[in-house]
Order: C-alpha cells, then sequence, then structure tokens
C-alpha cells in the first residue's frame, strides 16, 4: 500500500527539516538536501535518523 499523500505533505527530515520523497518503490523516503532514506516497514515511515541511511 502506498504511502498516504496527505501524511507524505507532512513528513519532514528530522536532522534538515526539508520535506521527503518517496523513493525505491516505496521502501524508502528520501531526503533531498542530506540524502538521507528513511525506511518504510509495514506501510510505516521509520523517521528516525539512527534507522536511515545515507546515499552517495
Amino acid at each position: 500500500m502506498p504511502i498516504d499523500p496527505e501524511l507524505l505533505e507532512i513528513l519532514a527530515c528530522p536532522v534538515c527539516k526539508t520535506p521527503v520523497e518517496v523513493v525505491k518503490e516505496g521502501a524508502g523516503l528520501r531526503c533531498a538536501q542530506c540524502r538521507r532514506v528513511y525506511p518504510v516497514q509495514d506501510d510505516i515511515p521509520v523517521m528516525l535518523v539512527e534507522e536511515a541511511t545515507v546515499e552517495d
């Protein structure tokens, strides 16, 4: 199930407060500014810095 567009509209990176975008076919949310990717587990975004990975 995709992330609700209304939820996506209010989500932001907890580090730099930039809006996030869906990546990896809904498996993650990416911050364009700091390039962190937050996982989506069981259709729930995990917006914890320690759970994020950083893309190069």
